[in-house]
């Protein structure tokens, strides 16, 4: 007997940051599942080359170990703050780097479209966001801290609208 093991897809949603960089690991499949979520910390007293390596380092140690299909992540906006604004765009290259790395393709969702495939209105407040995403993936309590859910909540989005997607395709 030939059994054929099917592979449910995993997504990694990633919310950028220097200093805290949050990420979400959830497996599609009959129910959504939370594998992994949490933050990479790096202290502020590195100079930030060894901040993007710890970065680098830890988001390749999660590649690895989960092999993702997909990497989720907030579009960038211009901020007012042009230091956190170049923070998180430091960030997001090691995200697309290691995700180049990884051959793991990229999806990016404007925060309107997370707040709606989360929570079904583009502008929700983030409680709502964060206990929505405690309910569809099934969890006791709202994740923490707010990076780790806000990726849970980008790796949501891309699952809403990957089956969205599937559904259209099959009835066309």
């Amino acid at each position: 007997m030939n059994s054929t093991r099917v592979v449910l897809p995993i997504v990694i949603g990633i919310d950028p940051g220097t200093a805290r960089l949050g990420y979400g690991i959830i497996q599609d499949g009959e129910r959504l599942a939370a594998l992994a979520y949490g933050v990479v910390e790096t202290a502020p007293h590195q100079p930030m080359e060894q901040r993007l390596l710890t970065l680098y380092q830890e988001l390749d140690m999660l590649f690895t170990q989960y092999r993702p299909q997909a990497l989720a992540l907030e579009q960038l906006f211009f901020a007012r703050n042009v230091t956190t604004a170049l923070a998180v765009g430091q960030a997001r290259g090691i995200a697309l780097l290691v995700s180049a790395q990884h051959q793991v393709p990229v999806f990016e969702y404007k925060p309107a479209e997370i707040k709606q495939a989360i929570v079904g209105y583009g502008r929700a407040e983030k409680r709502q966001m964060q206990e929505m995403t405690r309910i569809l993936l099934g969890l006791p309590d709202i994740p923490r801290p707010d990076d780790a859910a806000d990726a849970l909540a980008i790796a949501l989005c891309h699952l809403q609208h990957a089956r969205f997607t599937a559904r259209v395709r099959n009835d066309v």
